[in-house]
């Protein structure tokens, strides 16, 4: 009997809403549908104000964003559910990433903060709805992220290899997946992962991305210029340990770089695009220098130029998650639907290894449908 769950993400990159419905009655989840559905430009640029943290924000713009982004996540739901041809009834739960606007896990007060009502996706669809993952972890004492490995240890983990999973949307993280039941899985933010290439090259070609990175690879590493962006502390830092892009962000960039200006602005984004392949390959090597293979998903997995860099300096096999039968594109809705079985099942959703939480815990609240 089928046991129907669906996840909706919203990541760093500000592209669109990906929703993912998958069956978890086999040993393995399986993959049924997915739907795209991209912002429109007006409302991207109001959602990227609000997630600008130099940038003050009216209550009002805060609480419309909320419905807005609410209601085109239940519209996702039902595009998703009409594709598939499957009805809203057939479906236990849908798990609510929701769209971050802020991720603080540093500071006293710690927090992590997600919009997208979970009220209205429930109400709208008629579907019980998990969300707000992030903050019961926190307040285990945990970084509210990443969550994600969770599900790439149910999934991609395997006695046969060591396997490391990087996921590079706007921030990239990875999962340390060892081969044996000894060692615990580990897993972390990096630092950058698109966001920064992304911000750039909107600045200087008002294009969303670096379509497979050709831009970057156009211009030249500049050594003086990567040696001041590798003079981070966030990379030095042990794990656990999560940041977001109000961190890593053209602010940070412009700090960072003596006279940013006067290079050229290909030469800037190659270099952004070594820096992302550098700290990630850097990380690697210190929390898992036995990796036999990296999996690779989220957006950078398209970015050819990035993939060669990080097979370059990890030296290590890197593969599509594709070739494990889900595609890179779709991982993280997909986790979120099985973050929100966790939860409907009473099941913790995070890993203590991962985010230093004192303990496992049930995560997310439930909005009855």
């Amino acid at each position: 009997m089928s046991e129907f769950y669906i996840g909706l993400m919203s990541g760093t990159s500000l592209d669109g809403i990906d929703a993912a419905l998958i069956d978890f009655s086999d040993i393995k989840p399986k993959f049924i549908a997915f739907d795209y559905s991209p912002y429109e430009p007006a409302f991207k640029s109001r959602l990227a104000r609000l997630t600008s943290a130099q940038q003050p924000i009216l209550l009002e713009d805060y609480g419309t964003i909320d419905t807005q982004l609410g209601r085109q996540f239940a519209q996702s739901v039902l595009n998703l559910l009409s594709k598939a041809n499957i009805p809203s009834q057939a479906i236990k739960a849908i798990g609510s990433h929701g769209h971050t606007v802020y991720h603080a896990p540093g500071l006293k007060s710690a927090f992590s903060l997600q919009i997208g009502d979970p009220n209205i996706i429930a109400e709208t669809t008629g579907i019980t709805t998990v969300a707000d993952f992030r903050r019961r972890d926190i307040a285990a004492k945990g970084q509210g992220a990443p969550l994600v490995p969770a599900f790439h240890h149910a999934f991609f983990g395997t006695h046969q290899e060591n396997r490391v999973v990087v996921n590079i949307g706007g921030i990239a993280n990875i999962t340390v997946l060892p081969g044996t039941h000894i060692d615990k899985v580990i897993g972390f933010d990096t630092g950058p992962g698109n966001g920064l290439m992304d911000q750039w090259i909107k600045q200087h070609k008002n294009l969303d991305f670096d379509a497979n990175g050709d831009w970057a690879r156009s211009g030249q590493s500049v050594t003086g210029v990567m040696t001041q962006l590798l003079d981070e502390d966030y990379f030095n830092n042990p794990a656990p340990k999560s940041t977001g892009k109000e961190y890593f962000s053209l602010d940070w960039l412009r700090k960072k770089v003596k006279g940013l200006a006067d290079f050229n602005p290909n030469d800037i984004q190659c270099c952004l695009c070594h820096l992302t392949a550098q700290s990630i390959a850097d990380a690697i090597k210190r929390y898992a220098y036995q990796t036999d293979l990296i999996l690779i998903c989220g957006g950078g997995a398209h970015n050819v130029f990035l993939m060669d860099l990080l097979k370059q300096k990890s030296g290590i096999k890197v593969l599509s998650t594709e070739h494990y039968n889900l595609h890179p594109d779709h991982v993280e809705a997909t986790a979120f639907a099985w973050l929100a079985r966790q939860t409907m099942n009473h099941q913790p959703g995070n890993l203590a290894s991962v985010t230093g939480a004192n303990k496992a815990v049930v995560l997310g609240a439930i909005y009855q449908g």
